[in-house]
């Protein structure tokens, strides 16, 4: 319990300023692409560094430790922390599912019209924990602790649900060999955490080796993070404890390097001839609406179910409308969506339209979320 209290707060502010970061590099980007400056900037990620391009360096490598620290979360989380207990988990887990079910079908339900966009159906249901954490510590210091907590451990969730649909959803053909060798490789790593290894070198080496064998394999190499993440041990011999110790070393170089690098490489859209009618087509329609409308429909909906139904306790201190204020927020989409986008439709004319749909779905929910949680008040003590 104590670490509960302790480890799950310091994550939150690490995220806040982490997403300011974030929110920092996806200007910058935006400011590029729309500058003299956007020949450069698109030649640098298609830019050649041995087997793939910059681009593809930063979204299927330097993300896979982005997912490897998701997995430590995760981990960390379900065996002592804010989901380690079957009454903390009912809460969150109902909102989120709730949060990536509705989104989902309200992007269907925009490109009916259309059959060939259904594939990006996953765009929406992700939430960007670090964003969504800097807009809520930009509300203001009246928020209750708990919407924080509340609104991280769906998020935790959400990130769940995510990984488990690229593995499965964006996966085209598979290599059996390699991922026999990736099951093989993820197998010693089992076996060095059951034989009670708590060397970190070892399981790093593996990772490296996986991340390889998960690429080849067809399965999107940043499964692979998520993979070595499961393996990690919470606790070691002599008061030891690995896998606190690599999320410590990770989260900076993640939060403050990893995220805003993809940020900026992902986020360059140009601007220029956009119109009424570009943003209402059918494709940036649906992410825009499916983030914005979808995410507070679905979490304000499941949310309200749990605690109408008594099913989980409210968040400490919270009040309804801040309640919809932390789902509002959660429709800041931006880096996962911005991710599913690149996997459901590659790069060119449509990942633009995906980028128009993630940049003003989260906007819109950014803005509405922020504006709420301002100006609500909490429960009174008591």
């Amino acid at each position: 319990m104590a670490g509960r209290q302790t480890l799950l707060p310091a994550f939150v502010r690490g995220e806040a300023a982490g997403g300011i970061a974030l929110i920092a590099a996806a200007i910058l980007a935006l400011l590029v692409a729309n500058s003299p400056l956007v020949t450069a900037y698109q030649s640098a990620l298609h830019a050649q560094l041995g087997p793939l391009s910059l681009a593809h360096w930063i979204n299927d490598g330097l993300m896979a430790l982005f997912f490897l620290l998701v997995g430590l979360e995760v981990k960390r989380e379900a065996l002592e922390g804010a989901l380690s207990t079957g009454g903390a988990r009912v809460l969150p887990v109902i909102a989120a599912a709730a949060g990536m079910i509705v989104p989902a079908l309200v992007y269907l339900g925009f490109v009916l019209s259309d059959p060939a966009l259904a594939r990006g159906w996953a765009i929406p249901a992700a939430t960007d924990i670090a964003f969504a954490q800097a807009v809520l510590l930009l509300a203001g210091r009246h928020v209750p602790p708990s919407l924080r907590l509340f609104l991280t451990t769906v998020a935790i969730v959400d990130d769940i649900g995510a990984v488990l649909i690229i593995a499965f959803g964006y996966t085209a053909a598979v290599d059996p060999v390699m991922l026999a060798a990736a099951a093989a490789i993820f197998g010693v790593m089992l076996l060095l955490n059951r034989r009670g290894i708590d060397r970190l070198w070892p399981y790093l080496l593996l990772a490296a080796l996986l991340w390889v064998a998960v690429y080849r394999s067809g399965v999107h190499a940043t499964v692979a993070g998520v993979l070595a993440a499961l393996t990690i041990p919470l606790r070691g011999g002599h008061g030891s404890a690995p896998l606190p110790m690599l999320e410590h070393r990770l989260h900076p170089w993640v939060a403050f390097a990893i995220v805003p690098l993809f940020g900026f490489a992902n986020a360059g859209l140009s601007l220029s001839g956009l119109s009424v009618a570009k943003m209402a087509a059918p494709l940036p329609l649906a992410v825009a609406m499916g983030l914005f409308l979808g995410k507070q429909v679905g979490i304000g909906l499941g949310t309200f179910a749990c605690l109408k139904l008594r099913l989980a306790p409210r968040p400490e201190g919270a009040s309804g409308l801040q309640l919809y204020g932390v789902a509002l927020l959660a429709g800041i989409g931006f880096t996962m969506s911005l991710f599913v986008g690149g996997l459901a439709f590659g790069d060119g004319a449509m990942l633009d339209e995906v980028k128009l749909g993630v940049l003003a779905g989260s906007f819109l929910s950014a803005i509405a979320g922020f504006l709420i949680l301002r100006f609500a008040r909490p429960l009174p003590a008591g």
